[in-house]
């Protein structure tokens, strides 16, 4: 029996290591981290600390991401992912159940984001994210996505003041955290960071866009969790470009941080 169990966990590795994804079976036991086999297609040279030197890297995915392997990409380095979920008060992205079902099965760490509108009430928005995205133990803490929304046929021009913005985000992320139990993450873009000041957000943690340089030349003086480093990231078992993310630590400092942030 014993010996059983050796040869099973050694097929399951092995599994892993081939990227047999197909098998429904999660490429190794939850909690096993795989080093980054990534490549970008359109590399940008950044200043150190560059995100190779960071241990623990993922991705984030939407509808756009249409066919991924999420065994092969967890073997080839993704650790975690951010799913979009929701826009505004009444859109749920066409990819989110899928993939939040599929990274799961792979043993993905998956959180969930809502990408931000302001035609409709922060109230609205939490309400439709919290109607759509379950609250799943172990799952990371939710993220609120906050860029101006150039495409919008109705919102794109809405672009209140400063203090406005901060306001908003602030209701909905305290219904978001009552409602899973961790305060959210903020994720945002250099433009948009700027000029609304969210340097003014203590005590939460930012997943900050910079595809050319590093965060403490975009956004000095602001600690960050997580890095989006480049959107052409190319990964075995996704098929076409990907947005690339590095956590801000290492292996045994991400361990640490989900076993502390992880919903319950």
């Amino acid at each position: 029996m014993i010996l059983l169990r050796r040869l099973s966990l050694l097929c399951l590795l092995a599994l892993a290591a081939c990227g047999a994804h197909d098998t429904g079976v999660p490429p190794a036991p939850p909690g096993v981290l795989f080093a980054p086999d990534f490549g970008d297609s359109d590399p940008a040279s950044f200043n150190t600390p560059r995100p190779a030197a960071f241990a623990v890297h993922g991705i984030d995915a939407a509808r756009f991401q249409k066919s991924i392997e999420w065994g092969t990409a967890r073997a080839s380095g993704v650790n975690f992912a951010f799913i979009k979920a929701t826009e505004g008060g009444d859109l749920l992205d066409s990819g989110f159940e899928e993939h939040w079902r599929a990274a799961g099965s792979a043993g993905v760490a998956r959180g969930a984001y809502h990408f931000y509108y302001f035609c409709t009430s922060p109230e609205d928005q939490a309400r439709w994210f919290i109607r759509n995205v379950p609250r799943t133990p172990g799952m990371m803490p939710p993220v609120l996505d906050m860029e101006w929304n150039p495409f919008s046929p109705t919102c794109a021009t809405v672009r209140p003041p400063g203090a406005e913005v901060r306001d908003q985000m602030r209701r909905w992320l305290r219904i978001v955290e009552a409602q899973y139990g961790q305060r959210p993450i903020i994720y945002t873009t250099p433009k948009f960071y700027s000029e609304n000041n969210l340097d003014q957000f203590r005590g939460y943690e930012f997943w900050l866009r910079s595809t050319a340089k590093t965060p403490a030349e975009v956004y000095p003086g602001q600690p960050w969790r997580f890095w989006q480093y480049t959107a052409t990231g190319v990964v075995p078992g996704i098929a076409g470009d990907v947005d690339l993310n590095a956590f801000n630590g290492s292996r045994s400092d991400w361990q640490a941080w989900i076993a502390r942030r992880a919903v319950r």
